[in-house]
Formats: C-alpha cells, structure tokens, sequence
C-alpha cells in the first residue's frame, strides 16, 4: 500500500487515517513537528493494518470457535449477536455485555498461541451466563482444558488482569 501525508492548518491535534484503494491517507496537523511525522505515520499504518488483520481473523476464527465452545461446554445453549476483534481495548483482553450478546477481544491477542486466544474466548463466553468471577464462573471457565496455562502465559507476559481464579 501507498501512505499519502496530508498537513491540514485546520486540524489542531487531532490525527486521522483512512483507506481508499490502495492508498492508506494519514491527516496531521501543520503544526506537527517534522521530526514526529514519521512516528505518527507508522502508528497509524499500524492500527489501520490491524484493523485489517483483526477484520480476516474474526470471520475465521472467533465465529468458528465460539460455535465450537458453545457445542462443548455449552451445549449450543449460547447466542450471540456478535464476536470480534477490536483494536480499542489496550487493558483488557476481552470484554462481554451480556444483555447485548457481544463479545469484544483485543487485537494483542492475534499471534498469540491459539490456547491463550481460546482461554479469552472461553472465559468471555462464560460471562454470557455467569456476568461476574463468581466460583460458578470459573468451574465453567476451567473446563477448557488449558485454562491454567493461559492464565500462566498470559502473567508471564505481564497480560493478565484476572482478578480471582
């Protein structure tokens, strides 16, 4: 893809990008100090590429393995209006609204071991039954077999904001 730069004397802080064909167009400020344009410009290439990635992954595998967990641990109980990958999570690694069945996981897990990628899934689909850390709660999350590992990996990599298991 091509990056096109364009200085705007209108805009005051804000930074903004967008895809069109196959050129990705970044918006600063004119004011922007010369030497800060090439930080913001990768970023925002960045995120764009991982809404992107995020975008492939969700239609191939989230659906695929939420409707895998539902048969195996919830007995195709489970309903949702959607699962995917965002890009605006930086604390939590997923998030369930369970009066709106939508679960949400964090873009910093693509790449991740599959197992640690599930653990979340498993662990948000659980709160569509279970809204808290309840003991009920996590007898359900553990029945995914590599919960502890997960759970491991993800301290390990300084992840995990689990507050009780």
């Amino acid at each position: 893809m091509f990056v096109k730069i364009i200085r705007s004397s209108k805009r005051k802080k804000t930074i903004a990008a967008h895809v069109k064909g196959d050129t990705i167009f970044v918006y600063i400020p004119s004011r922007l100090p010369k030497k800060n344009e090439d930080k913001v410009v990768k970023e925002m290439v960045q995120k764009i590429a991982n809404k992107r990635k995020a975008k492939e992954y969700t239609n191939e595998y989230l659906i695929k393995k939420f409707n895998e967990f539902n048969i195996k641990y919830f007995e195709g109980k489970l309903s949702i209006k959607f699962i995917k990958f965002v890009t605006n999570q930086h604390v939590k690694l997923g998030s369930c609204t369970p009066a709106n069945k939508t679960i949400r996981v964090s873009d910093k897990l693509i790449g991740m071991p599959k197992w640690v990628l599930d653990y979340v899934i498993m662990h948000e689909m659980a709160h569509l039954i279970y809204p808290n850390h309840s003991k009920a709660f996590w007898k359900k999350v553990h029945e995914y077999k590599y919960t502890e590992r997960a759970i491991g990996f993800l301290i390990a990599s300084g992840m995990n904001q689990t507050k009780k298991q």
